[in-house]
């Protein structure tokens, strides 16, 4: 991916404790990694915002009435699975 070369300004002390964390070798992927989860989370935060809601019912079907019922189904399952892989384990 082409990449293009910005000047951004940062505080001598925040350069120090980004060094400490990854090398002053990687210090821009720390940064770009930073700012893409930043991106990503005001995106989400933008979509709480939207008065329309994103989950429709008709979208799915399977949770119609009875998804308190498959989600118990689901945790019952996982407990069992996980009781039966403690068995011989004492």
């Amino acid at each position: 991916m082409p990449r293009r070369r910005t000047l951004i300004e940062v505080p001598p002390d925040l350069v120090v404790e980004i060094d400490a964390l990854v090398g002053p070798k990687k210090r821009s992927a720390f940064l770009v990694e930073l700012a893409r989860r930043e991106i990503k989370r005001q995106k989400l935060l933008k979509v709480f915002e939207n008065k329309v809601p994103i989950w429709r019912d008709e979208d799915h079907p399977e949770f119609a009435g009875e998804s308190d019922a498959w989600v118990r189904a689901m945790r019952a399952e996982a407990e069992a699975r996980f009781e039966r892989s403690q068995q011989g384990r004492t």
